[in-house]
């Protein structure tokens, strides 16, 4: 599950800003960081698995004061489903069989009876 988390962060200086990018950096699960806000004051961080109070408790050990502000999950939008094929039309095929023929071959009698009856 990817999170979202704001920290507000007191930091009056660049070398401030760079220890509490640091810090969040390292922590486990953390994927981005990046400064918020107007005054630059808070930590936009994203990441799988955070432990946020932990990473909250680092900060506050090397800046003094840290406040979670939003934690949230991000949901990322589903890719575009690709239209389904179109189902071919059912084909109807007939099974028929070819006709049979029966073949009969007309054989002359070569010899006429001497006797025919008319």
């Amino acid at each position: 599950m990817k999170q979202k988390i704001v920290i507000k962060v007191s930091m009056h200086c660049s070398k401030c800003r760079t220890e509490a990018l640091q810090v969040a950096a390292v922590a486990y699960g953390v994927n981005s960081v990046a400064l918020h806000g107007p005054e630059k004051d808070k930590l936009m961080i994203l990441g799988e698995g955070v432990d946020v109070a932990c990473l909250t408790e680092a900060l506050r050990k090397k800046l003094c004061h840290a406040t979670i502000e939003i934690v949230e999950e991000v949901k990322e939008p589903s890719p575009p489903k690709p239209p389904a094929p179109p189902t071919p039309s059912p084909q109807i095929i007939y099974c028929q069989q070819p006709p049979q023929f029966e073949c009969y071959r007309v054989v002359a009698d070569p010899s006429p009876a001497p006797c025919t009856i008319m």
